[in-house]
Order: structure tokens, then C-alpha cells, then sequence
């Protein structure tokens, strides 16, 4: 026990002894220390925020040409949008107003035929009555002359007054009869005039609306030209709209392709040879995809030639009768391929049934008979939809040139949103090294609490008398 009282005290005084020296060194590095922290701390600071400033300059960069591209897709889809109405406004004043001039000798015709007969329909009244005169005669004969033969005078005229009125009350119904039928022949021309001006009418009032939707149109392009926040903001969510649309469409002709590879793949294989590889896949395969691709291809090229798509501006820019004998050609090539894939399916059915047929022959059952009469059902729909799949593989090209065109601006949105995060996590990054710097030196004096313990006391030991004689010299 008395060994060991003897021998323990020495490594507690060594351990206290480099406690003390290396608190020393500490304290005497503590300075250089801290600047070396504070150096170390400023310098990741400054490289992270440096990165960050660069890193956002670039999403500015990639938002300023994305706008750009938001822009310029807009205004192309809005010239032609335009384009297109104005066509229409072409062709409506064309086909119903351009005959503007004989439709309005037509109408002088009519109104001049309505206003004749009008003239020839006027009632004319009847002429007065002859007795009117005769009274007067009468009354004026000499009463010693004339007094005599009145009687008689009188009753010849009663008779002629009523044989006249009865000629006159004929010839009014005549007359009116024949106003009538002329009144009535008026109709045909008063509904043609009604029928033309209706139809004038309409024709004004669909210019009036198209006129109305291409103010707005024209209201939309000129704030896209402009580049307003209201139109970028519009055209990136229809991009975001018609990708996602385009991208189903997409799919839906894959499945397409798909099927139409299963109907071709098989008979292909009896045609190249199943065991052939090319690069370690089957000729078959190959072939068969090659001719689904061409397929697109030519109905890529048949949209393009049809200016239905503007994939290819070369194809655009052709002189028409050369993009007319484009179109025939790749119609007529198409035409060959889907006869091509209809005689593939069929060729595919045969094979599967000799197939059936052969398996059965092995197992001793025979040829199956009963279904032979309806076999004509499935081979005709096989070889209707090898024909009609190229077709329909043709208005792929439609939803592949929105999907092109959007894939632009939602790729530049998914690059502005992880440059944006990066540069947050860069800004947050320099933060943490310069607060981390702080932490560092903190932690250092954490050791050095006694000699920065009794160095705080001896400062304020020393700022005291200073501080009364501050105030003495005040007083004084």
C-alpha cells in the first residue's frame, strides 16, 4: 500500500504537467489560431458563395433563353394560328362575297321587277259617273223650253247610270283581280332578296366574329412580342400541358408499333431466317423494326409535304409542285408497306395454323375441321389492322413535333429548378462554414477557460483604476 502511495502521485503530476504545458501552447497559438479558423471559415464562405453567384448567373442565363424559346414557339404557334384565320377570312369573302357584283345585279333586277309590277298593281279609281254632267245640263235648260221632256231625259239616264255602273263595278273587279295576281307573282322575287340578304347577313356576321377572335389573337401576339409576364407565364403552362399530352399520345403509339412488330416479327423470321443475328439480336426483329421505322418515316416526311407539321423547314420550303410529287411518292411508298404488312399477317396466320395443325398431327388427334369455316374472320382482321397500323403510325408525327417543341422549355424549367436548389444548397453551404468557423474558435477556447478566466479578471483589475482616475480628473 505504501508502494503504491509512493509510485501513484508521479503520473498524475506528468499528466497535470502536459495538461498545463499544452493549455500554454494553446493559449500563446490562440490568436494565430483563431485567424487560421476565421481564415479557413472565409475562405470555403467566399468559394461557396462564389459558386452559388455563378451558379445562380447561369439559371438567369438558362430562364432569360428559355424565355426566349417560351417566346419564340409562342409567336410561331400564333402566326400561324393567325395565319390560318386570315386563310379562312380569305376564302369566306372569296367564295361568298366575291361575287359581290352579280349578286347585286341580281338584286337591281328584283327590285326593279317588284317596283314594274308595283307600278302596273297601282288601284286607279274609277272615272266619276256621267250623270253628274247630265244633271247639270239638265239644270241648265230653260224651265219654259225643257220643262216638258224631263221625265223622259231623267229615266234614259237612271238606265245608262246603272247600265255604266255595272260596267264600271266589272271592270274594278277585273282590275283588282289582275293587281292581285300581280301583288302575288311578287313573292318569289321578295323571297329571293330575303334569302340573299340573310344569307349576306350571315356571312357579314361570321366576318364580324373571326374579325373578333383575330383582334385577340392579334392582342395575345403583340404581348408575346412584347414579352410581357402574363404571356410567358400563359405559354409555359400550355407547354407543360401539351407535353405531358403529347407524351400519352406518344405512348399509345408505341403500343401501336408494338402490336403492328408482333404481326411481322414471325413471318419475317420464315422470310430472313430465324437463326440469322445481327450485333447478337435476330435479323427478323430487325428487319421488322426497320420497316416500322421507315413507315414513320415516310409519314413523317407525307405531314411535312402536307405542311400539317414543320419539322423539316427544308421540306417546307420546297416549291409546291415539288412538295405535291413528294407527297404522292411517300403516300405511294406507304401504300406498298401496309399491302406489305397485310400480306406478312396473313402469311403469320397460315404459319400458326400449319403449326396447330402440325402439333396436332403429332399427338394423333387429327386435323381440327370445325373451326376451318370461321378462319377467314381472324386472317381478315389480322391483315385489316397490318394495313391500317402504318396509317395510323402517320399522325405520329403530330403529337412527335408538339412533344419536340415542349420538351425545349420543360427541360430548360427542370434545369432553372435543380440550378435554383444547387444554388440554395451552395448560399446555405457558405453560411454553414462561416457560423462554423465561429463554432471552431468557440470551441477552442473551451480548454483555455482558466488563462482566459484570469485573463478577463486582470482586465477589469486593470481597467478599474484607470476608470477612478477618468473620474477624478473629471471632478477636478
Amino acid at each position: 500500500m505504501a508502494f503504491m502511495l509512493g509510485i501513484t502521485p508521479w503520473p498524475v503530476a506528468s499528466a497535470l504537467l502536459w495538461i498545463i504545458l499544452i493549455v500554454s501552447a494553446l493559449y500563446l497559438a490562440r490568436a494565430t489560431a483563431h485567424k487560421a479558423i476565421q481564415a479557413m471559415a472565409r475562405a470555403f464562405h467566399r468559394g461557396f458563395r462564389t459558386a452559388s453567384k455563378a451558379v445562380s448567373r447561369s439559371q438567369e442565363n438558362l430562364a432569360t433563353r428559355n424565355r426566349d424559346v417560351l417566346l419564340a414557339a409562342g409567336r410561331e404557334a400564333k402566326e400561324r394560328v393567325i395565319e390560318r384565320e386570315f386563310d379562312r377570312i380569305n376564302d369566306t369573302v372569296r367564295k361568298d362575297l366575291g361575287y359581290y357584283s352579280a349578286l347585286h345585279r341580281s338584286l337591281d333586277e328584283s327590285i326593279k321587277r317588284i317596283e314594274d309590277v308595283h307600278q302596273q298593281s297601282v288601284n286607279v279609281p274609277p272615272d266619276p259617273p256621267g250623270w253628274v254632267k247630265a244633271v247639270e245640263a239638265i239644270a241648265k235648260i230653260d224651265e219654259r223650253e225643257g220643262r216638258f221632256g224631263v221625265g223622259n231625259i231623267l229615266g234614259d239616264i237612271h238606265k245608262s247610270l246603272v247600265k255604266a255602273h255595272k260596267e264600271a263595278m266589272t271592270a274594278y273587279v277585273s282590275a283588282s283581280r289582275q293587281r292581285h295576281q300581280l301583288l302575288k307573282g311578287m313573292r318569289p322575287d321578295w323571297r329571293a332578296i330575303q334569302k340573299t340578304l340573310s344569307r349576306v347577313g350571315k356571312n357579314v356576321d361570321s366576318l364580324l366574329a373571326r374579325s373578333v377572335t383575330i383582334d385577340r389573337l392579334m392582342q395575345e401576339y403583340e404581348d408575346i412580342v412584347r414579352g410581357h409576364d402574363r404571356a410567358v407565364s400563359v405559354l409555359s403552362s400550355s407547354s407543360l400541358v401539351n407535353f405531358f399530352v403529347s407524351a400519352l399520345v406518344l405512348t399509345v403509339a408505341i403500343g401501336g408499333a408494338a402490336i403492328n412488330f408482333s404481326l411481322i416479327a414471325r413471318p419475317m423470321a420464315e422470310m430472313v431466317g430465324g437463326t440469322s443475328l445481327i450485333g447478337g439480336y435476330r435479323t427478323a426483329d430487325i428487319a421488322a423494326l426497320v420497316i416500322i421505322m421507315v413507315e414513320i418515316s415516310m409519314g413523317l416526311f407525307l405531314m411535312e409535304s402536307l405542311r400539317i407539321t414543320r419539322l423539316f423547314p427544308v421540306i417546307g420550303a420546297l416549291p409546291d409542285k415539288v412538295r405535291i410529287r413528294m407527297a404522292v411518292i411517300t403516300f405511294t411508298i406507304l401504300f406498298l408497306l401496309a399491302s406489305v404488312e397485310a400480306g406478312l399477317a396473313y402469311m403469320r396466320e397460315v404459319l400458326l395454323h400449319d403449326e396447330l395443325a402440325t402439333s396436332a398431327l403429332l399427338r394423333g388427334e387429327g386435323t381440327a375441321t370445325a373451326t376451318s369455316e370461321y378462319l377467314w374472320i381472324t386472317t381478315a382482321a389480322q391483315m385489316g389492322m397490318g394495313f391500317i397500323l402504318p396509317f395510323a403510325l402517320v399522325f405520329v408525327a403530330i403529337p412527335l413535333e408538339t412533344f419536340v417543341h415542349s420538351l425545349r422549355t420543360v427541360v430548360g424549367l427542370i434545369g432553372i429548378s435543380i440550378l435554383r436548389v444547387f444554388a440554395l444548397v451552395l448560399r446555405v453551404m457558405s453560411n454553414v462554414f462561416l457560423y462554423l468557423g465561429v463554432l471552431l474558435k468557440q470551441l477552442y477556447d473551451v480548454p483555455l477557460f482558466v488563462p482566459l478566466w484570469f485573463e478577463e479578471r486582470m482586465s477589469r483589475t486593470e481597467d478599474g483604476p484607470a476608470q477612478d482616475q477618468g473620474l477624478k480628473g473629471a471632478r477636478l
